[in-house]
């Protein structure tokens, strides 16, 4: 027996407009759509943004950290030192061995601690990047292997552009180095670490090897913690990204790789001068 069929009734559909949308369905839609889910672009530049201010106030903590450490730990040890040296001023000729051994041992302690010190601070104050970005990192670079013993190497792409890095964007770069460098040295047990600049149209990838233990999940969670989220902070308030991972067989060796927009490196703003340029646009 067949089955009746039953067409649905023109007036009891939607009618459609000229431009194939229902009224009552596409229109409302498609607003909802564009009222609700925000641009890619507009998240973009609220992570730079966030990431920027992320940044502005890790460097106004260091200055901060390095001051108090100077006018308050240095002078310490600093009198602590003058202190030990008029002990040993006021020794008897008869005193014991044992005592000037261990005055001795502690003038050594107070030597030590007031050379980290002094590395703690150089580490934290903003460098002075008058010579350019490639001298001040190659020099730094130079110097933190002669203190920490690692092998290093430092190459820079041949680009005019990495002269022309506003001081915001060099610094970024410069810090990023620093502490990939410095995690080698407290984590990787690295012989050497190696250092490049690439660049390609649209990025500036830094670049940081080593020949350490590698970089698994639980490595990653133990070199990561407040330094790694401070590099991609760094990163992503120029427009880029940071990756890490073991580029050789068997996991061993890390290589970090921190890419840099150039239209950001060069144009980078703090974020006070970015809110006030929003201000005047309005």
């Amino acid at each position: 027996m067949d089955t009746p069929s039953v067409a649905p009734s023109i007036a009891s559909a939607p009618a459609s407009s000229s431009s194939g949308l229902v009224p009552e369905v596409g229109i409302p839609f498609v607003s909802r759509c564009a009222s609700r889910a925000p641009t890619a672009e507009r998240l973009g530049a609220r992570v730079a943004q966030l990431s920027a201010e992320l940044v502005a106030a890790d460097e106004s903590a260091r200055r901060h950290l390095a001051g108090e450490l100077h006018d308050g730990l240095g002078a310490d040890l600093t009198a602590a030192r003058f202190a030990l040296a008029n002990v040993e001023t006021w020794l008897p000729d008869d005193a014991p061995d044992a005592a000037r051994r261990a005055l001795a041992l502690a003038q050594q302690a107070l030597d030590a601690a007031t050379a980290a010190n002094r590395r703690l601070i150089d580490g934290l104050r903003t460098p002075a990047l008058e010579a350019g970005l490639v001298g001040t990192l190659a020099a730094w670079i130079g110097a933190h292997g002669a203190r920490t013993g690692l092998r290093t190497s430092f190459v820079c792409a041949a680009d005019a552009r990495v002269t022309q890095l506003s001081a915001d964007g060099a610094l970024a770069v410069f810090r990023v180095a620093q502490e990939a460098l410095a995690n080698v040295a407290k984590h990787a047990h690295a012989s050497a670490a190696d250092v490049r600049i690439d660049v390609d149209d649209t990025h500036l990838s830094l670049v940081v090897t080593d020949d350490g233990v590698g970089v698994g999940a639980a490595a990653a969670r133990r070199r990561g913690g407040y330094g790694l989220g401070s590099m991609r902070a760094r990163c992503e308030a120029l427009g880029g990204t940071l990756e890490l991972a073991s580029p050789r067989a068997g996991g061993a060796g890390t290589a970090l790789r921190a890419r840099f927009a150039w239209h950001a490196l060069i144009a980078a703003r703090t974020p006070a001068a970015a809110r006030k340029v929003r201000k005047e646009a309005r």
